[in-house]
């Protein structure tokens, strides 16, 4: 198992600078010019030369490069190039306010597609199976655009249940105030296509050979369910969370615009319009290597769950 996790680490490296590279060049060869975005409309020429003599634009493109690869060794990112804040400090303050969001959509989304889709797979053909999955493929022919339109109208203009914006400093308080609306708007797009896509899981395990084994020796429902065929569909449903976990983080751009929530999401599209390069770099690193740690979880889980599996 070390000697496993030291390897992937390893790989780890070249995909990185993979991803660096990746970025640099498309920043350079389709980004607007900071110096000129930062100086305004009605900046001279010896204005936009001047920012970019300061934020070293004209430098080679190699040592440009190099030293966003220091600046990546070093987890040294510099300072924004639009208000000259750390890009560190603005990971370390807007982090928060996205966990606070994103981490109970990532846990009630789990916890409550799995059990449905157990149960509707158990249950297939009848009327509630079939009620579920239209009721599925509506929610996920609506955008969630138009949720986050009709829940802020609905429960924050007309019922006054939810403020459709604000945030605090106390986490419990934006627990219970802030973040349930949000919350339950992402949901009704996740829970969704997670229970179709975990019904079929648990259909396949169903129609296996050891379930009516299992059956005909006599073992009760729940402990077949539960115990044998959860387990074995765990595999691609752990495959299905890894894959998810990332898009979920980038889910949190429209989150946070529309909620106005100060976190990484509102960050980075603000970046995004000023061309602030070291802030979109840093993000699409932490994005990266978060990816491929995440990819590695899954893999040990894998063999947490089916002792069978080899690590190779």
């Amino acid at each position: 198992m070390a000697a496993y996790l030291i390897r992937r680490l390893w790989q780890m490296i070249p995909t990185l600078l993979g991803v660096v590279l990746l970025v640099f060049v498309l920043f350079k060869a389709f980004g607007g010019d900071p110096a000129e975005i930062l100086a305004g409309l009605n900046a001279t020429t010896q204005q936009v030369d001047a920012i970019r003599q300061q934020l070293g634009l004209n430098e080679p493109w190699w040592v440009q490069l190099w030293i966003n690869i220091k600046q990546i060794v070093t987890f040294e990112w510099g300072r924004s190039w639009a208000t000259n804040e750390s890009v560190a400090n603005i990971f370390s303050t807007r982090l928060p306010a996205t966990l606070t969001v994103m981490l109970p959509i990532l846990i009630l989304d789990a916890l409550i597609a799995l059990p449905i889709a157990m149960w509707v797979a158990y249950r297939r053909g009848s009327l509630a199976d079939r009620a579920i999955m239209v009721i599925t493929t509506v929610a996920l022919s609506v955008s969630f655009l138009v949720y986050i339109i009709l829940g802020q109208y609905v429960f924050g203009f007309q019922l006054g249940w939810f403020p459709v914006q604000g945030w605090s400093d106390s986490t419990l308080k934006n627990l219970v105030t802030y973040v349930p609306l949000p919350v339950a708007l992402a949901l009704l797009v996740g829970v969704a296509p997670q229970t179709r896509l975990y019904r079929t899981f648990f259909l396949d395990e169903l129609g296996h050979d050891y379930v009516r084994t299992a059956r005909a020796k006599g073992m009760t429902e729940g402990k077949v369910l539960f115990k044998h065929v959860l387990r074995n569909a765990m595999i691609p449903i752990l495959t299905n969370i890894g894959l998810a976990l990332p898009g979920v983080f980038v889910g949190s751009f429209l989150i946070e615009m529309f909620f106005s929530i100060p976190g990484l999401g509102r960050e980075v599209i603000l970046a995004v319009n000023r061309s602030d390069y070291p802030v979109l770099q840093a993000l699409t690193v932490y994005l990266a290597m978060l990816t491929m740690l995440i990819n590695l979880i899954v893999d040990v889980l894998y063999k947490m769950v089916d002792p069978r599996v080899v690590l190779k």
